[in-house]
């Protein structure tokens, strides 16, 4: 596995906010450049069998207006697929429907994977836990993606995966990526006192720690 802290400064992570039709939503971007090409990177993140190697098995049909479902996770509809520059799809999970895009844009050497996750989030929610409620995750997604780059024939364990957040390397992770998403949101202009405690509490979640 790469390095944590090495993976966590190579992420940009921002928010902001848009006006949608039932009223307005908060904006989560979060990017990196990968050392391959948009073709190939494209294949990695729309090929069933590639998917599972480094983010979670995907069934239903991965083409526009097709549905799928990610096992044990969210499923929906693909609403827009432009080969090779990006798709955009519906994602619906505990009875509640957000919007993912995804922007590859070829950079330098390599290819810049940008994911924006658009949803209409509950003020209690957000205030208890900030942007890392979902952040986190997305980290967690984008490291599986840059161990699967860099070691293709690697896959997760997922009895390892289950317990990895009680390891020194996995508690470094998510302490890391959620500081790096409480930064975020103090620079969308969250009172910093407040980040950092709705980042505790997110750091809490992912490893079962007590908040403080």
């Amino acid at each position: 596995m790469i390095d944590v802290s090495t993976q966590i400064s190579q992420v940009r992570r921002s928010l902001g906010r848009r006006t949608l039709e039932a009223g307005e939503a908060r904006v989560q971007t979060i990017s990196q450049v990968y050392d391959t090409d948009v073709d190939d990177l494209w294949d990695v993140v729309t090929n069933p069998e590639r998917i599972a190697r480094w983010f979670l098995p995907v069934e239903g049909e991965l083409k526009q207006g097709g549905h799928y479902q990610f096992t044990g996770q969210a499923g929906g509809t693909i609403t827009n697929c432009d080969k090779p520059r990006g798709y955009a799809a519906t994602w619906e999970y505990g009875g509640e429907v957000s919007w993912v895009e995804v922007r590859l844009t070829p950079e330098g050497d390599g290819t810049r994977f940008e994911l924006e996750h658009v949803a209409h989030v509950k003020d209690e929610w957000w205030d208890q836990f900030g942007p890392g409620a979902t952040g986190v995750g997305w980290d967690g997604a984008f490291l599986g993606l840059a161990n699967y780059l860099t070691d293709p024939a690697s896959a997760p364990d997922p009895a390892t995966m289950v317990t990895w957040h009680e390891t020194p390397e996995g508690r470094s992770f998510y302490r890391q990526s959620s500081d790096a998403w409480v930064a975020a949101s103090i620079a969308d202009g969250t009172d910093p006192e407040a980040a950092r405690a709705a980042g505790e509490r997110t750091f809490a979640f992912y490893t079962g720690a007590e908040a403080g």
